[in-house]
């Protein structure tokens, strides 16, 4: 195979490695878990934005599911917050208050 138009075809050297994705680390906040209404970028439908929880992920989804489910309304868990769609703040707020969280409402 000194034939210089040959090249490699197949090798069982190097196979399919998978990386290790990095831990995403979320920066500690001040304790106090912040309940927000949004309407920016979609559409004039509010959302309620849940921010200061210092959760990893998979608590972090239980208790969206949780939420979702006492106010009856669809949501998501994303990048550390937890969106729920209408304006529930008051209800969020009673529902984490009973959880040991001291919460505060933001914005409009």
């Amino acid at each position: 195979m000194s034939d210089s138009n040959s090249r490699l075809v197949y090798s069982t050297d190097v196979g399919r490695i998978e990386e290790q994705k990095p831990k995403v680390q979320r920066p500690k906040g001040d304790g106090i878990v912040r309940i927000r209404r949004e309407t920016a970028g979609r559409k004039g439908k509010g959302v309620c934005v849940v921010t200061g929880l210092d959760l990893d992920d998979e608590s972090l989804a239980k208790l969206a599911a949780e939420l979702k489910k006492k106010c009856g309304c669809g949501g998501s868990a994303k990048d550390g917050d937890i969106e729920i769609q209408g304006d529930k703040r008051d209800v969020i707020k009673q529902l984490l208050e009973a959880k040991g969280y001291q919460v505060k409402l933001a914005g409009g």
